[in-house]
């Protein structure tokens, strides 16, 4: 493939037509777009930073930039944690943060439709009063709804609502071409041909790019309960999460956590944790219709969870005690972040049966690296977050135990069966552990699929398959 055209006076001008006073080139582009959450993958400025306002800017734009092989690197919130959303092929940063309206609600058919570049934590407050809710919930709340269906974002909740895949019923994409299409729709069930929608979700932005979404809605439940065990080690703890899963009482979040994240997490907040006592805890949630139907749930998991090794279990019946559990739990990656000089992250999937192993593995490589690695995750659904950190290493011995312990860990994923990404994507950081982990036919498929969307290469180059 040619090399891609560097933009130039004559580009800026004809993009200045498309979207008046919305071209940034040069010291006008602020460093915030040169990289994404996680800054050890680099940093890398655009030639030019185009913030869109509706589907027919972004068509004119990528109709200009197929014609003249100029980079297009799609861009939400900047959230992401793979560096999925930045230009390391220059050319153009194409922003949806000014597309975020909720363009509708739909009570009746239990759908909204809206713009890529709605917030998460936004999104709720238009639902409010409907009874429904939106049942996905990542980590990052200030992340947009878009860049969440890029890399089939997941969170706390997936054990039991399932991940953004699964409430996506329909999306107008441009294609790199400028052709706009659109995928699925209102209708709950489609078997009409090959789901084209369903290979859009989780691209980042490699097939099209996304204009607007109809996601489906779910009654919103009116109670939940929050449980929290301590136990006296970790191993016990993640050992019990499959008896948790089974005895019926379908959580809503079942997560794990060590008493060093925890600390981390009080000294970033400046709030105290309701249990200090052990070394390692699982926080589990029920969601139901009312507190008095979510009562035999609640007692069979307060007479279970002892049984599996559990010291107590601690019932959070207030809104504030909720909170101290919760904001803690939503601090543990800005807590790590702040307690190290740099770190890289580890967001694998295993059978949740492997989840121990897993776990326990983890130390050990850390331990031989001499590497500190702090994990906490989703319990429920078998993905960890594990979080190698730098401290005072030096960058020469830094980059070598990094190599090493993350392969390490994608080595033993692998022969657990489980995967590179379990939510946060591929972007460029993880590609090649994603073609170890794939193998060279289904990286073959990819490609060709890549290739059928996207002929020039255009969209997002160098991310997920490049």
């Amino acid at each position: 493939m040619k090399p891609f055209h560097k933009v130039n006076e004559q580009d800026l001008a004809a993009f200045e037509m498309i979207m008046p006073g919305r071209v940034y080139a040069g010291d006008a582009i602020r460093d915030d777009y040169d990289h994404d959450e996680m800054t050890e993958y680099g940093h890398f400025m655009p030639d030019a930073l185009l913030l869109a306002e509706d589907a027919a800017e972004i068509s004119a734009v990528l109709l200009y930039c197929n014609e003249h092989n100029i980079a297009v690197t799609p861009r939400g919130a900047g959230t992401g944690l793979c560096g999925g959303c930045v230009a390391i092929e220059g050319g153009i940063v194409l922003s949806t943060e000014r597309m975020k309206r909720v363009l509708e609600v739909d009570v009746k058919n239990m759908t909204a439709t809206l713009e890529p570049g709605v917030l998460l934590m936004e999104f709720p407050k238009s639902l409010e009063g409907t009874g429904l809710f939106y049942p996905p919930d990542p980590g990052e709340k200030s992340a947009t709804i878009g860049g969440n269906v890029m890399t089939n974002a997941g969170g706390m909740r997936a054990v039991r609502y399932g991940v953004t895949r699964d409430y996506v019923l329909g999306m107008e994409v441009v294609l790199a071409n400028g052709e706009i299409i659109e995928l699925g729709g209102k209708v709950v069930k489609n078997s009409s041909g090959l789901s084209l929608m369903h290979l859009m979700i989780g691209s980042e932005g490699v097939l099209g790019f996304l204009t607007r979404l109809t996601v489906k809605l779910i009654p919103e439940p009116r109670a939940n309960l929050t449980l929290l065990a301590p136990f006296d080690d970790l191993d016990k703890c993640v050992q019990a999460v499959p008896q948790v899963l089974a005895c019926g009482c379908e959580p809503t979040a079942v997560e794990f956590m060590e008493r060093e994240v925890i600390a981390a997490a009080e000294e970033y907040l400046g709030k105290q944790f309701p249990d200090v006592s052990a070394d390692a805890y699982l926080l589990l949630r029920l969601d139901g219709p009312s507190p008095e139907l979510l009562e035999p749930a609640l007692e069979t998991l307060t007479d279970l969870l002892p049984t599996l090794g559990a010291k107590d279990v601690l019932l959070a019946d207030t809104d504030e005690r909720k909170s101290s559990i919760w904001d803690a739990r939503g601090a543990f990656l800005e807590a790590i972040k702040n307690g190290t000089t740099s770190m890289d992250e580890c967001d694998v999937v295993v059978p949740r049966e492997n989840i121990a192993a897993f776990v326990k593995q983890s130390v050990l490589i850390g331990r031989e690296a001499g590497v500190r690695i702090r994990s906490f995750g989703h319990a429920g659904d078998g993905n960890l977050h594990l979080y190698i950190c730098k401290d005072a290493l030096g960058e020469e011995e830094w980059a070598c135990k990094r190599e090493s312990v993350m392969a390490a860990l994608y080595d033993y994923a692998r022969e657990l069966g489980g995967q590179v990404s379990g939510e946060h994507g591929i972007g460029h950081a993880k590609a090649g552990y994603l073609r170890q982990s794939v193998g060279d036919t289904q990286m073959a498929l990819m490609r060709g699929i890549k290739a059928a969307f996207d002929p020039n290469g255009i969209l997002n180059p160098g991310k997920l398959i490049d």
